[in-house]
């Protein structure tokens, strides 16, 4: 018997389907659906079957010694024992396996730790291999005719990425909670990955908290030209940063009235089409039309498993040729809302897509498969797959061509200037709206022309600190810096927010979060610094190659960690201190209404939970808090208590709940009460 392995259920069905030309039977196979035609049975995994992890006499973390975690022998367990089950039925049966799961480094390491189980029972197996990067006739046919050999080296740099992770995380998580005495739900998570990015967020941070504002001038004016139009000019020095100076210039342009255009220059600007989509750059795109990463991730998953969108996670952006970009075009040519701009496209002698600086081999630039309407999708998988057809046929449309105007006036020998910006051809602006089209008109005006001064005023500024980062741009930064990869950007970022260490979007981090990296970069800063883990993927990539060894590499990591946990081990007691008082300064709700001392988020001996006065027991002042998830304190103020910042509730698997102010919740909970018992009565 053919066994054909997916990564999931649906796109065993799907691969099915199209490979039986819609024969295949459904069938069980232990609890597992599974689809069967011509001798030929399709089932899908469900995701990792398997994990890694210590044995379990290394589970109690105040017995173990952290540092013992990086030599522990890792040992393999089953995540899904229905599916295990499922395997060893199909090794008793099974002549042929092919490993269809995603091609990716997880893909792979997935279907290998599946043919491994199925080995251990039937050696002889015959294997091989299909990739694919859209689940389409034409693609899974062809990946079907033209199966490969396995790719152990890719599976391999994929499981010593879980080792590195696990040994890091595991040790390194453990001592600072351990240092800190917080256990249980409140520990300190560290990781490769993870620290170095919330590193870039509390470094951003402090540039913010160390900002000082400095205030400035802007003159800002209207002028009226000999045809009785008036337009808005700003002074030519943007900034003055001495009020005396730009009350000296109003002063001057003010008592000459009038002046002249002294310089007008117009010229033709060419803005060229945008580049295909990587996953980095597609998170960016899609988080201008209000999606963040995570739930992105999770539409464009659906949008590729519903065969709609190529394949999502990929570095690549420069098309392959083998791609027919003349037939996915056609594909719309009837769509009612991308037909019109597909028709244009057809008319021309030949398609040329612009090509980023990325060229792979594994995957192309995220682009459409298939076509279809609002009608039938979610309205947020729409949103989601209008993006990727628009910017697939932006990528092949022509460049957008501006008029650009530049106006300076002489009034009183002080330049003032205007900027004019007319859209000539609309290009690939006509088919994508997310980047900016908008026009700045000015009157035609003529060199050495007359213009009257209408208006004028000076405006006080003040320079503004630097900005945030968002999730978006935090994934570039770690793309850019070689955190992470763009299967796990996203999912280490939603860690981050899991583990209330940063709240918000743009992501502020929490104060234990800025304690954390204070402390790891005071006394051991290798972890908080993006180039040891850009090392280690380096040398994953490596073992991809042929080039390094599994266990080689594993090494490294662990000689790298052990140099870690020298310097953490002598400054054992300072790292606990300073994050004591981080997680105290997180659990400050506010000030008590009675005697101003801190509200603080506290826990009974019984378990139950409650907002209380650090003055107990000289003030017993306290309100109810709900008995599960967890709180986070945010920077919003209640309008009606302004003494009480606001709260979130995070459960897993829910949105986050926002709860509000407790003093609030509490009169509406009294409230309620009022009111059951009058109904009683």
């Amino acid at each position: 018997m053919h066994y054909i392995i997916t990564e999931k259920g649906t796109t065993a069905k799907k691969i099915a389907a199209i490979l039986s030309n819609g024969k295949a039977k459904k069938k069980k196979i232990g609890g597992t659906d599974a689809h069967e035609f011509d001798e030929t049975v399709v089932v899908g995994l469900s995701g990792h079957v398997f994990r890694l992890d210590f044995p379990e006499s290394y589970n109690n973390w105040s017995k173990v010694d952290p540092y013992k975690l990086i030599d522990a022998k890792i040992v393999t367990v089953a995540l899904k024992k229905d599916i295990v089950k499922t395997l060893g039925q199909i090794a008793k049966k099974a002549d042929y396996i092919t490993i269809a799961t995603d091609y990716d480094r997880e893909g792979e390491l997935i279907g290998v730790e599946a043919l491994n189980n199925i080995k251990k029972t039937n050696p002889e197996l015959k294997v091989d291999r299909m990739r694919y990067s859209a689940i389409t006739e034409k693609d899974i046919k062809d990946s079907f005719a033209a199966r490969s050999e396995v790719d152990y080296n890719l599976a391999a740099s994929a499981e010593v990425r879980q080792i590195i992770d696990l040994v890091w995380g595991a040790s390194l998580t453990r001592f600072v909670s351990l240092s800190a005495n917080r256990l249980g739900d409140g520990f300190f998570s560290v990781g490769r990955v993870q620290s170095p990015t919330l590193a870039l967020l509390v470094e951003k941070e402090k540039e913010i908290a160390k900002f000082v504002p400095r205030k400035y001038w802007e003159l800002h004016a209207k002028l009226k030209t000999e045809s009785g139009e008036i337009f808005d000019v700003t002074h030519k020095t943007r900034k003055f940063w001495e009020m005396e100076e730009a009350e000296g210039a109003k002063a001057r342009i003010e008592a000459a009235k009038s002046g002249i255009i002294s310089t007008l220059k117009t010229k033709l600007r060419v803005e060229k089409p945008p580049t295909p989509f990587d996953t980095t750059s597609f998170i960016r795109a899609a988080s201008a039309i209000s999606y963040t990463p995570k739930r992105l991730m999770v539409l464009a998953e659906g949008l590729y498993l519903g065969g709609l969108i190529s394949y999502h996670r990929t570095d690549n952006t420069t098309y392959p040729d083998t791609l027919d970009l003349k037939a996915l075009v056609q594909m719309f040519q009837k769509h009612k809302e991308f037909g019109k701009h597909a028709k244009l496209l057809l008319t021309k002698k030949e398609l040329t897509p612009t090509a980023g600086k990325k060229k792979t081999t594994d995957h192309p630039p995220i682009h459409p498969v298939a076509e279809t309407t609002k009608e039938k999708l979610e309205k947020d998988e729409w949103k989601v797959y209008e993006l990727v057809v628009r910017r697939f046929l932006a990528t092949l449309s022509d460049a957008a061509k501006w008029e650009d105007t530049n106006v300076t006036a002489e009034i009183g020998d002080e330049p003032l200037t205007a900027k004019g910006r007319i859209l000539k051809e609309q290009g690939f602006l006509a088919i994508y709206p997310y980047q900016k089209k908008e026009e700045l008109i000015i009157p035609q005006l003529k060199e050495a022309e007359k213009v009257d001064l209408e208006h004028i005023e000076l405006v006080e500024k003040e320079t503004k600190p630097p900005n945030r980062i968002s999730q978006a741009g935090l994934i570039k930064k770690m793309d850019d810096l070689g955190l992470g990869t763009k299967s796990t950007r996203h999912e280490i970022i939603g860690k981050l927010y899991d583990r209330t260490y940063v709240q918000g979007n743009p992501a502020k981090p929490t104060e234990k979060a800025v304690a954390l990296i204070d402390s790891l970069e005071k006394y051991a800063a290798l972890i908080t610094k993006p180039e040891m883990t850009k090392t280690l993927e380096q040398e994953m990539d490596e073992i991809s190659e042929g080039k390094r060894k599994k266990n080689e590499v594993a090494g490294d990591s662990r000689n790298m960690l052990k140099d870690v946990f020298a310097d953490l081990k002598k400054n054992r007691s300072e790292i606990g201190d300073s994050l004591k008082d981080a997680v105290r300064a997180d659990k400050i709700v506010g000030s008590c209404p009675k005697c101003d001392s801190d509200l603080l988020l506290l826990s009974s001996r019984r378990g139950k939970r409650f907002v209380g006065c650090s003055n107990y027991p000289a003030c017993e002042f306290s309100l109810p808090m709900p008995k599960s998830g967890k709180v986070v304190v945010t920077e919003d103020k209640c309008d009606e208590h302004p003494y009480l910042f606001k709260l979130k509730i995070l459960k897993k698997g829910s949105r986050p709940w926002d709860f509000g102010c407790p003093y609030c919740n509490f009169q509406q909970w009294q409230d309620k009460l009022k009111g059951d018992k009058k109904g009683e009565k």
